[in-house]
């Protein structure tokens, strides 16, 4: 999708930037659940694209899209503040560009083999690798809201992974294992989307400090731009199929990049600037909610009470971790 100038572009990312009045604080809330709505259709637009397009073209188009959609107004309104970076910034982008790379090639390749419930709801858990791995990298002192909430995180974690080959039976609670190809696809899913948690808790510790000089159009052009690059050279090195494919496959490439990627996460952005932290970093948390009914009403695909628990656990969890004064999960949305 082509716009004819940078002016309509303008016109048309507004929202992303703070107004000089602030609005009231329904209007604020009323975005914030738009953006939850925003991101929460990823899951079903990647399962869509995944039944002609494989998981590195996904992401490939996702975010080169996005930065296309993005260069007009971050040349028209932000060019002097990626002039004044210094070759350490274009460093640090570089590394935080690679592991948002990861981050998506990772988690959406996970779709292929799991639920969409169950890669959700393991990648949601970003925020918990931030917390625990910010002591060391960035000299954070860990909080022991952070502690309590990660050993929920692990043991929902476990029970999300179990549910994939044991269902609950009766009040026998018998375990039932699929056969082991299930087993292990199942598991390879899982694993991935832990991987995409992993990489991009380090793309958000990694651009921690870059962030600081770049508010958030800029940084996040920068970020997606290094990004669709490698993933773009990686999807043409690997041989995989990167063209022809049908006009619906295209759009639902368009669509994961306007809604939920641009959108979504922009919507959360724009909430930080009128509503405590907090509540923005707890919003998060209705993304997996609304991804799994999104999954049951489009894809058929039913939960097991197991997951449904696991789950639940998973998402106290970060809201537990995030009820700390200092969040450095909400950067997630920065």
């Amino acid at each position: 999708m082509i716009v004819a100038s940078p002016g309509l572009f303008v016109k048309n990312f507004t929202f992303m930037l703070p107004p000089s009045d602030s609005p009231p604080s329904v209007s604020a809330i009323l975005i914030l659940g738009a953006g939850v709505m925003a991101i929460s259709t990823a899951s079903i637009f990647i399962k869509f694209a995944l039944v002609e397009a494989p998981s590195l073209s996904i992401a490939a188009y996702r975010l080169a899209i996005a930065s296309i959609v993005l260069a007009p107004i971050t040349f028209w309104r932000y060019r002097g503040q990626l002039v004044r970076l210094k070759p350490i910034d274009f460093i640090l982008a570089l590394a935080a560009g690679v592991l948002l790379a990861g981050h998506f090639a990772a988690w959406i390749a996970s779709f292929e083999y799991t639920s969409v419930a169950s890669s959700i709801v393991l990648v949601t858990t970003v925020p918990l690798w931030v917390a625990l791995f910010s002591p060391w990298l960035l000299k954070e002192p860990l909080a022991r809201a952070a502690i309590y909430g990660l050993i929920l995180v692990i043991l929902g974690a476990a029970l999300v992974g179990l549910s994939d080959t044991c269902t609950l039976r009766s009040a026998a609670n018998d375990c039932l294992r699929p056969g082991p190809t299930n087993q292990s696809q199942a598991l390879r899913g899982n694993l991935l989307s832990l991987t995409g948690a992993l990489t991009g808790a380090g793309y958000l510790i990694i651009g921690r400090g870059l962030r600081a000089r770049l508010t958030t159009i800029p940084y996040i052009f920068l970020v997606y731009s290094i990004a669709a690059l490698f993933l773009v050279s990686a999807l043409l090195l690997s041989g995989a199929q990167a063209a022809g494919f049908s006009p619906q496959t295209y759009l639902w490439f368009v669509l994961l990049a306007l809604i939920p990627q641009l959108i979504g996460h922009s919507s959360f952005n724009w909430a930080l600037g009128y509503l405590p932290a907090n509540i923005v970093s707890i919003a998060f948390l209705g993304e997996p909610v609304g991804a799994i009914l999104l999954a049951y009403l489009f894809l058929a695909e039913r939960p097991s009470a197991l997951k449904l628990f696991g789950a639940i656990l998973i998402l106290t969890g970060i809201y537990v971790a995030s009820t700390r004064k200092t969040n450095p999960l909400v950067e997630r949305f920065d």
